[in-house]
């Protein structure tokens, strides 16, 4: 009788500790990031272009114009500064971009974009900044833009997570209900 009794104490005991470890390790379960990381790549002409990001959600938010406010560059898109990268020039509004990596600003507007490709590597986009209402801003230097693009801004479907798209005649940004179309030959 007393084995019986010990047996299933041992079996309660050993059934509880695996419970109870499947929910720790459940509690614990690496949740996705909110922005993770993402890219794009394709030819424009000759060039294979890549674009490395982290692509936020909306999230019930309105980014561009508010949380992201017009007239104020931008690390166009989450953590670390997007990166640009074609291995041949390209041409932008009749303007070279020589062959390298670069890191893209973009400063939002309602009837205008500024598209930046600066030459400052390894940015995380962003540096606290008392002055601005959000705390901080684009790390954007001006000095270092190797060129700076003005496009129009498209309406576009909603889409509830930044991305980016490559294709032979440019590359564009697609979120919340607007593509920034740049293009490039």
């Amino acid at each position: 009788m007393k084995k019986v009794f010990q047996l299933k104490t041992l079996s309660f005991f050993a059934i509880a500790l695996f419970v109870s470890s499947i929910a720790f390790a459940q509690g614990n379960a690496k949740k996705a990031p909110a922005s993770p990381a993402d890219s794009a790549s394709g030819m424009i002409g000759k060039a294979m272009v890549s674009i490395k990001y982290s692509a936020p959600s909306l999230r019930g938010r309105k980014i561009l114009g508010v949380i992201e406010p017009y007239g104020k560059p931008w690390r166009a898109g989450a953590n670390a500064a997007t990166t640009f990268t074609t291995d041949k020039d390209l041409t932008i509004q009749g303007k070279k971009l020589p062959a390298g990596k670069y890191t893209i600003f973009m400063t939002p507007g309602e009837t205008e974009w500024k598209v930046m490709f600066n030459s400052a590597l390894g940015e995380w986009g962003i540096k606290k900044d008392a002055s601005d209402s959000r705390g901080y801003s684009a790390s954007d230097d001006p000095a270092k833009d190797v060129l700076v693009a003005t496009v129009k801004p498209e309406k576009a479907g909603p889409t509830e997570q930044l991305k980016y798209e490559v294709t032979s005649k440019g590359f564009a940004l697609v979120w919340e209900d607007v593509r920034i179309f740049v293009a490039a030959k």
